[in-house]
Formats: structure tokens, sequence, C-alpha cells
């Protein structure tokens, strides 16, 4: 297994999340690559968008795969996070951020459409790793998220 998804699983098992990561042949960079990888719905791949206010104080936005995130309905001036601003906050590079395990513990918004799905798929760490866990461990190993309407559908 690469480092950096040992890394993540190790990190997870941590938080209290036994899951098993998967590495692929195909990219799973993005969410349509994710989906199609794995054979599930666009949905049910959890996308873990870094945002940064004017402060450069983090916030992590997990949305479902099929969503965009409404910067607007998660907080007061933010905007994305640039590259390397995600692998400094997160230990992880942009297309695979898992949405637990980083370097620091970041303040967390979870969509709350991803409630449509008993199951999920998450990055683990690198673009070609990933693991698929049910909602509500997901939800319990990330103490203090708060899950809500982030998207604009």
């Amino acid at each position: 297994m690469h480092p950096t998804a040992l890394r993540f699983q190790q990190r997870a098992a941590e938080a209290g999340l036994d899951v098993s990561v998967e590495e692929l042949a195909e990219s799973t960079r993005t969410a349509v690559e994710a989906a199609a990888a794995v054979g599930c719905e666009l949905g049910q791949i959890v996308k873990s968008v870094v945002l940064v206010d004017g402060a450069q104080q983090p916030t992590l936005c997990l949305c479902a795969g099929d969503r965009m995130v409404d910067l607007e309905r998660v907080g007061e001036g933010l905007e994305m996070a640039r590259g390397r601003q995600v692998k400094e906050l997160t230990g992880f590079a942009i297309g695979g951020v898992p949405p637990l395990g980083h370097e620091r513990p970041l303040p967390t918004v979870i969509d709350r459409s991803l409630q449509r799905y008993d199951r999920v798929w998450c990055a683990a760490g690198t673009p070609r790793a990933l693991f698929c866990v049910p909602l509500t461990d997901l939800l319990a190993a990330i103490p203090g998220a708060e899950l809500r309407d982030v998207t604009g559908g």
C-alpha cells in the first residue's frame, strides 16, 4: 500500500473508523472518476473540499459528488484553498484528501444531502486510494462535525 494511504488507514483506526483502503489502477482524483472506478452513484462519492477565510483559517466541507458547495452556505468570506494550502493544512494533496485523519483537526461541515446513502466512498490519501464506509460510522468518527445544507443542488 502507498505510504500515504497507509498513514491515512492508521489515522482512521485511531479515530475509531475501521476501514479497508482500496488502491485502484484507475484515477479517483475527481468524483466522476471515483464513481466510475468503483461502480457507485456519483452522489455516493464524498468530496473533501478545503476552504479558508480571510485569515487563512481552514474549514473542511464534505459534499456529495453530485453537488456543488455553495460557499455562502458554509460560511461568510470563505474561498477554496489552493493546492499548496490544502497540502499544508491536511497533509494530503488535492484529489486524495480524506474526510478525517489530517495533520491537525479541522472544523468540518458535512452536507446533509449525503444522508441519501447508507454507504459512501471517500478518498484515502492518494488520487488512487479510497474506502467505502457506512455514513453513520463516518459521522461518528468526526466529532464536532456540523451536519447541514451547504450545496446549491
